[in-house]
């Protein structure tokens, strides 16, 4: 018969004074870092009948910012042009400071690269939406981006670079 009121040390659960030695992220807070937000042609914008064309370009980057700190930044550039000029110009930096507990170093950029941004994207995006309609222009609804995909298109063509080199330098 088993005792059951012994501890089990097996169990991560349960850890000697409470210790909790499980790997954890958390979002701390997330802001924007920095925001323009540039009309070059107003008023006769407001005049143009022709359809923009909109560019849209991601950056992300990660920083360690303390102990068990990250920075996560998202930053988002959109021109809208016609013929006639520039419509506007957004740049955005989206940051999220994220506390990082016993994660494997081999972990962290995979969640920095692809699940941090999917987090802050949908707060970017009202950013966005709001500055492009304070703007006096219809609201700029970014599509959804699948940050997971991107990062694994990355690593994959890191990882073909890398076999290529490794194939060249071989007789």
């Amino acid at each position: 018969m088993a005792d059951e009121t012994s501890p089990d040390l097996n169990n991560p659960a349960l850890q000697p004074n409470g210790e909790d030695t499980s790997p954890a992220i958390g979002l701390i807070s997330q802001y924007v870092k920095d925001l323009s937000f540039e009309n070059p042609n107003a008023p006769a914008v407001y005049q143009w009948q022709e359809a923009p064309q909109v560019d849209v370009q991601f950056n992300i980057a990660a920083d360690s910012v303390g102990d068990n700190l990250y920075e996560v930044t998202l930053k988002i550039d959109v021109t809208s042009k016609t013929e006639q000029g520039t419509s506007f110009v957004i740049d955005l930096k989206y940051a999220g400071l994220f506390g990082v507990r016993n994660v494997p170093d081999d972990q962290l950029q995979p969640f920095f690269l692809a699940e941090a941004p999917r987090i802050l994207f949908p707060f970017a995006r009202r950013v966005v939406a709001d500055a492009v309609q304070d703007g006096g222009f219809p609201p700029l609804l970014l599509e959804p981006i699948d940050f997971h995909g991107l990062f694994m298109q990355q690593v994959q063509a890191t990882q073909a670079e890398t076999a290529g080199e490794v194939t060249v330098g071989q007789a």
